[in-house]
């Protein structure tokens, strides 16, 4: 196979270097001293409360109490990655999941209990005494766990390795580096002392990413498999297509360019609470509402409600209610021209709830009826521009914002991003924010937004 490389023959004759002890041996040892820590958090937890409450006679039940729970406490943790790389990354994220196992597990045995009628065997308040402590005594012990994780491991929980073989330059965080060049290693399948030379440097590495030209992706592919190593080749094509993962199906590589931004569900939960919201707030805003509507009736006439086109959730189109804010004669349906300051298509009560937000309310009934979600990227019309562009000629990211239902309220709009896109860089920012919505959703995000919303209802970019 022909390759191109600058190696020299002092590189060729020196042997190649491990980079660093194994870690696999450290990280089980780590895994071993939480499992150890957590047990005796258990007991301890378990047999303080006995004590307390019973003295020393209750040191008896409470160690009964503690084997009953201890097996499914262990089972579920190990279950849910409390003993897991991410545990020993994250201290508060594996006590957190081992809190979580112990209070299942504490569930279950009640549960059990109860059906076998044998609680009454047992004091309740020291079961409940002895789960409190032993949550408090595990969430202490991993804290003190950090120490010697840090002494076994050192600052990597993972030994990882870049080798730079001719491709674009990567790099990683507390990853170390090799050329190949200079370490004399070339992906020669037909070398079998190079072969030997390549697995002496792999040796102890957890995981390896090389970046090299596509002629060569093949071989060290090849290589990697056989030394049974988790290994990455560097393929930009992956970033430009915005690849989540690949598979290989009849012979052919599949590259996955586009999921879903949410599961069943989160899409259930999402939904759930965007009914109840919409639903609790449309009754107790109901007298505002009325209010607003014989106000717009007095001044302009009829329709009260703006409908317009808007673009939703997977590109398709829905129509959005807004209280109309301009003369029904100077309505534009297409949202071809933003609205300015003093635009001289405004009403009176329209500056007003303009400039409060109120004449987004009407988008509670979308909410209601599924086209819009309470938080989520603002939905545009068809003619929106930013400076003499159509939205979707600034960026051609534009029509990702829409993996999600379009929101009342949305990152951006907390951040200070709305009103008039007077230039490209007005889109831009907010397709930011849209898109980092998209990549962390969580229900608390959408609290944390909609809570934030109320601090920005009333606004300047409003007009």
């Amino acid at each position: 196979m022909p390759v191109s490389t600058n190696l020299d023959s002092d590189s060729v004759d020196r042997p190649a270097q491990r980079h660093g002890p194994s870690l696999e041996r450290r990280r089980l040892q780590s895994y071993l001293a939480l499992i150890l820590g957590d047990i005796i958090a258990v007991f301890a937890g378990f047999g303080l409360s006995g004590y307390l409450y019973l003295g020393r006679v209750g040191l008896e039940q409470a160690w009964v109490m503690a084997q009953l729970i201890l097996p499914m406490f262990l089972t579920v943790a190990l279950y849910n990655a409390a003993y897991s790389l991410d545990a020993l990354r994250r201290p508060f994220s594996g006590a957190a999941k081992g809190v979580a196992a112990l209070l299942i597990s504490a569930g279950a045995v009640v549960f059990i209990a109860f059906y076998t009628k044998s609680s009454a065997d047992f004091s309740r308040i020291l079961f409940t005494g002895g789960v409190i402590l032993s949550v408090f005594l595990l969430v202490w012990v991993r804290a003190q766990m950090r120490s010697f994780v840090a002494w076994r491991c050192g600052g990597r929980i993972v030994n990882e390795l870049v080798i730079s073989d001719g491709g674009p330059p990567i790099t990683l965080p507390a990853a170390q580096q090799v050329d190949a060049g200079r370490a004399g290693i070339v992906p020669r399948l037909d070398d079998p002392q190079m072969l030997n030379r390549i697995g002496t440097l792999l040796s102890g590495v957890d995981r390896v990413v090389i970046s090299c030209p596509a002629g060569r992706r093949a071989a060290w592919a090849t290589i990697l498999r056989g030394a049974n190593i988790e290994g990455e080749v560097v393929d930009d094509a992956v970033a430009e297509l915005g690849a989540h993962g690949a598979r290989i199906v009849a012979g052919h590589g599949l590259l996955r360019v586009s999921v879903g931004p949410l599961g069943f569900r989160a899409r259930a939960m999402k939904r759930i609470f965007d009914v109840v919201v919409a639903s609790a707030a449309l009754v107790l805003l109901a007298p505002l509402l009325l209010l607003v509507t014989l106000a717009i009736l007095i001044e302009d006439g009829s329709p009260v409600l703006f409908i317009q086109r808007r673009v939703g959730r997977g590109n398709r189109f829905f129509a959005m209610y807004k209280f109309r804010s301009m003369r029904h004669a100077a309505s534009d349906g297409d949202g071809t021209r933003s609205t300015g300051r003093k635009d001289d298509r405004i009403t009176r009560v329209g500056s007003l709830i303009r400039r409060t937000s109120i004449d987004e309310l009407p988008q509670l009934f979308n909410v209601v009826k599924g086209d819009m979600s309470l938080v989520g990227p603002r939905p545009h019309a068809l003619g929106s521009q930013a400076g003499d562009k159509l939205f979707w000629e600034v960026d051609e990211r534009y029509w990702t914002r829409h993996a999600l239902k379009p929101g009342l309220t949305g990152l951006a709009q907390i951040r200070g991003l709305r009103g008039a896109t007077e230039q490209e860089a007005d889109l831009a920012n907010r397709l930011d924010a849209d898109l980092e919505y998209l990549d962390g959703w969580s229900p608390w995000r959408d609290l944390q937004i909609i809570i934030a919303t109320l601090k920005v209802l009333v606004h300047d970019r409003a007009f």
